[in-house]
């Protein structure tokens, strides 16, 4: 017979939504304590379809009243606990790969979760390359995500979190997805790419844990005590752990916006006379050429609404295929009407325009395309380089050329915001933290972006406390280099796991290409990141061969997820022979008039892709770069410029766009951008 007590809570939990409706009738009756009366819970990420770590020793945890008595069974193992201080928490022995498996946890309630595999959990995190989804990279993969049926690779996600309270114990969200067709539109993309790679070598289930948020500053995935290295993002913190100013804050935030658009909206002519209706007289609007930035077509315009239309003709048979209109990038926002009817809106740079025409609405003749473009910042226009047109199956039609336009209204510049969840810390709190009982097989990391100009913002400053002791630590690139390593330091500590393996993605190209050596944000904060190759038990993906000039979402994410699985086989799992990296600089020399650099990880030597080695610059004591010529054999290169005695200083794919970089080994891997300096 069950103990008195665990009757009275089998009861208890049977009549409580009984007893809810009897006014008067107080459940305390029913049991000799509150903790009778609490429900178990399980942390939100504990759900159907869940990977857990294979392997290691399995922590099962959750939440109930203190001396609420807890039972867990799991593949065929048994643990019971009680509950203190809120929480109960049992450790299984280590299970080898397999499932599907039942997690069932009694006390006063039963839960179950079902589905559940036992494999490897890869933690997914940084900003907007690594969340970006499948979906946005679909063009380049046409038949992927119909084709793709894997149920065994799974993604945790949850929507936006960030707390500047401390670090949260669950998520408020989430669940658990396989990758199979109606779920692979939101995984992450080089989440998928690096698992299926992994799951292709090993197989094994793979469970990816996405927690990445676009745009997100590395300080925000830190957690508190890191942050007293840097005591200018504390400053910045301070105020906000008073939830009353966080709260007047995004109420400003909000109400500042809502009157920037408001106001722009009331005074849009466009708007008022309904511009997008095909009957409109633009027989006296100006015309300008898309693509093109605006100012470089001496159209004064930055900032307000303006009205583009542009007339196209069909036949029957085309104006009856199914019709998606390509719009490529369009700085700021837009609203796309065909035909007088709306058929999509973007809010802001970054996503591809790719709207759907509604069956019906293209006809034979005449047919309007009208965009209403909404401009907040300096420099709109449409993005070069990318796909305009009117795409009907099997032929497309061109949208790019002469457009139509007036401007509809101007408008002041918005008022300053602040972005909550790039406070510093604010991530590592709410995304972060909940995840830290848990066990997990390393991180994939892709983040720097939102770093890289930093060095331009307010409250950016030397530390001479801090660990940042450089002098010119002013520059956020050289930050960057100590912040990201005290990053990884910190996660590992967290987790409790000292070889935690870390796995990162060095930014890619962007921006035009420069004919001649120069300085470069982006080249510092790359070096940056190859310089945290020195901390253990991590590896850099390098990838400025698969970067866009004109886009920061570069849609070549398998070569991304791939590369990173290689660094995983040889991080993570074992294979110390596995050439997982393109070249490195080994060692560099001075012989006479020229640099002699030695490489590691070639393979079976150096690989040039095209007649000649290019984007290598080289100096003497002044600093000077020029362009080097480059003699390559085996494993090494002779650098030499005409007129330059004595170089001192080397530089290989130093520039935001080093778009000509051409260094590769025996496996197709690129080299990595680095900068070097002949010693003494």
């Amino acid at each position: 017979m069950p103990a008195p007590s665990v009757f009275l809570s089998a009861i208890s939990a049977r009549l409580r939504p009984i007893l809810r409706l009897v006014p008067g009738v107080s459940l305390a009756l029913l049991t000799c304590s509150q903790a009778a009366l609490a429900d178990v819970r399980l942390p939100q990420i504990f759900a159907d379809n869940m990977v857990l770590q294979r392997d290691q020793p399995l922590t099962i945890y959750g939440w109930a009243d203190d001396g609420e008595a807890v039972s867990v069974r799991f593949a065929d193992q048994t643990a019971s606990t009680t509950a203190k201080d809120g929480r109960w928490q049992v450790t299984l022995k280590p299970i080898a790969a397999g499932g599907p498996f039942t997690l069932e946890v009694n006390g006063v309630n039963r839960e179950l979760r079902e589905n559940i595999l036992t494999g490897d959990v890869w933690i997914a995190a940084g900003q907007s390359n690594m969340e970006l989804p499948l979906r946005r990279v679909a063009p380049k993969y046409p038949e992927l995500i119909e084709n793709t049926n894997l149920p065994t690779i799974r993604q945790f996600s949850l929507p936006l979190s960030f707390s500047t309270e401390g670090p949260q114990a669950d998520y408020s969200a989430g669940s658990w997805a396989t990758a199979v067709p109606q779920n692979l539109p939101q995984f992450s993309a080089t989440g998928f790419f690096f698992a299926r790679a992994l799951q292709q070598q090993l197989d094994v289930p793979i469970g990816i844990v996405t927690i990445a948020v676009g745009g997100s500053p590395a300080e925000a995935w830190v957690s508190e005590p890191v942050l007293q290295a840097y005591p200018h993002y504390v400053e910045q913190l301070k105020p906000f752990r008073d939830q009353q100013h966080l709260e007047s804050v995004r109420t400003q935030d909000k109400a500042n916006s809502d009157r920037w658009y408001a106001t722009l909206d009331a005074a849009d002519i466009g708007l008022k006379q309904q511009w997008f209706k095909p009957e409109t007289d633009d027989k006296d609007w100006s015309t300008l050429s898309v693509p093109g930035r605006f100012h470089e077509q001496n159209i004064d315009f930055e900032r307000g609404s303006m009205w583009l239309r542009k007339t196209i003709q069909l036949t029957a048979a085309q104006a009856a295929k199914p019709a998606t209109a390509w719009l490529g990038s369009i700085v700021h926002g837009d609203e796309v009407y065909v035909n007088g009817t709306s058929i999509g809106q973007t809010g802001y740079q970054y996503p591809p325009r790719i709207y759907a025409v509604p069956a019906g609405l293209l006809k034979a003749g005449d047919n309007n395309i009208t965009i209403r473009l909404t401009s907040y910042a300096p420099n709109p226009g449409f993005v070069a380089d990318k796909r305009y047109e009117l795409d009907l199956g099997d032929e497309a039609l061109p949208l790019d050329g002469s457009w139509r336009y007036r401007v509809a209204t101007t408008a002041e510049p918005m008022m300053p915001s602040t972005t909550l969840h790039y406070l510093p810390s604010s991530l590592y709190n709410a995304r972060v933290a909940p995840l830290l009982p848990m066990a997990v097989k390393g991180v994939i990391w892709y983040q720097g972006e939102s770093n890289v100009d930093r060095a331009d913002a307010d409250g950016v400053h030397h530390q001479p406390d801090g660990q940042c002791t450089e002098p010119n630590c002013v520059v956020s690139t050289s930050e960057y280099h100590y912040l990201f390593a005290d990053l990884i330091r910190d996660w590992r500590k967290q987790f409790n796991q000292a070889d935690l393996p870390f796995l990162y993605v060095q930014l890619a190209s962007y921006l035009p290409a420069k004919a001649e050596p120069g300085e470069s944000k982006w080249a510092e904060l790359r070096e940056a990141q190859r310089a945290v190759l020195s901390l253990p038990h991590t590896a850099m993906t390098v990838a400025i061969d698969v970067g866009e000039w004109n886009d920061i979402h570069p849609l070549d994410k398998q070569s991304v997820g791939e590369r990173l699985a290689l660094g995983a086989r040889k991080v993570a799992y074992g294979e110390s022979r596995l050439l997982a990296s393109g070249p490195t600089l080994k060692s560099l020399q001075r012989k006479g008039d020229s640099l002699l650099l030695t490489f590691d990880n070639t393979g079976k030597g150096l690989k040039v892709k095209g007649k000649k080695a290019q984007e290598f610059a080289i100096a003497g004591e002044d600093g000077k770069f020029v362009w080097a010529e480059a003699k390559v054999k085996g494993n090494r290169i002779t650098l030499s410029a005409k007129g330059l005695k004595q170089p001192s200083q080397v530089r290989y794919a130093w520039a935001d766009n080093p778009d000509k970089a051409n260094l590769y080994n025996s496996a197709g891997l690129p080299a990595s951008p680095f900068q070097a300096v002949v010693n003494p």
